[in-house]
């Protein structure tokens, strides 16, 4: 690595499931050293002038996956699995506002609802957070809930969802075969995971198969 002049190197941590990025900080070759060898993220604070574990106070720690350079070697990228919210505002990124938004731009101000406008990569982890959030606290009423506690029925849906999109896909338009996409995606979410299986450990491995292939 290229550390620069104060013997820092700036790294960008990103969720290793779901690619969101979460944070960035800086790094000194100690620091770095302690990453690799703990397995745990270790950052280098410049006004404190010290290394710090993060998520030492919060419990937020985040554990490392891998780690990446860029082409000349003067930055990283750390792909965790966070433990919480990465941000000290209690935001699960520290990125959750919009330049061009509606937010105050004040230090640590709260964000605003509907920003930043999500993006489709963003979509897979969010819907799985939001299924676990229903399983864990199974509110009343919650469609979800019903088809988690029925795996015959979550398999029956996502059997009738697939020959719908076959359907759309064969003799209605691009939009509907869209939807219809959507509602095999969800339905198999919810069947995997009444199964206790994610969607990280089904695209694990497609990544397995693209290398043997």
């Amino acid at each position: 690595m290229r550390f620069d002049e104060r013997g820092l190197v700036p790294c960008v941590m990103q969720d290793a499931r779901s690619g969101e990025v979460l944070t960035v900080a800086y790094m000194s070759e100690e620091s770095l050293r302690l990453t690799l060898e703990r397995r745990e993220i270790h950052l280098y604070s410049r006004s404190r002038r010290e290394i710090w574990r993060k998520g030492a106070t919060s419990g937020n720690i985040q554990r490392l996956r891998q780690i990446r350079y860029d082409c000349d070697g003067d930055a990283l990228v750390a792909l965790v699995d966070p433990a919480g919210p990465a941000c000290h505002t209690g935001e699960r990124s520290c990125f959750y506002r919009d330049l061009e938004g509606d937010a105050d731009p004040g230090v640590d101000a709260p964000g605003v609802p509907g920003e930043p406008a999500p993006l489709p990569y963003e979509a897979l982890a969010t819907l799985e957070r939001t299924l676990v959030a229903r399983q864990r606290r199974r509110p009343a009423g919650s469609y979800t809930v019903e088809l988690l506690s029925d795996s015959r029925l979550a398999g029956d849906k996502v059997r009738e969802e697939a020959a719908e999109v076959v359907k759309a896909v064969s003799s209605e338009s691009e939009e509907r075969a869209a939807e219809e996409g959507a509602d095999v995606v969800y339905h198999l979410a919810v069947l995997l995971l009444s199964r206790g299986v994610s969607m990280a450990e089904v695209l694990q491995i497609l990544n397995a198969r693209r290398r043997s292939r």
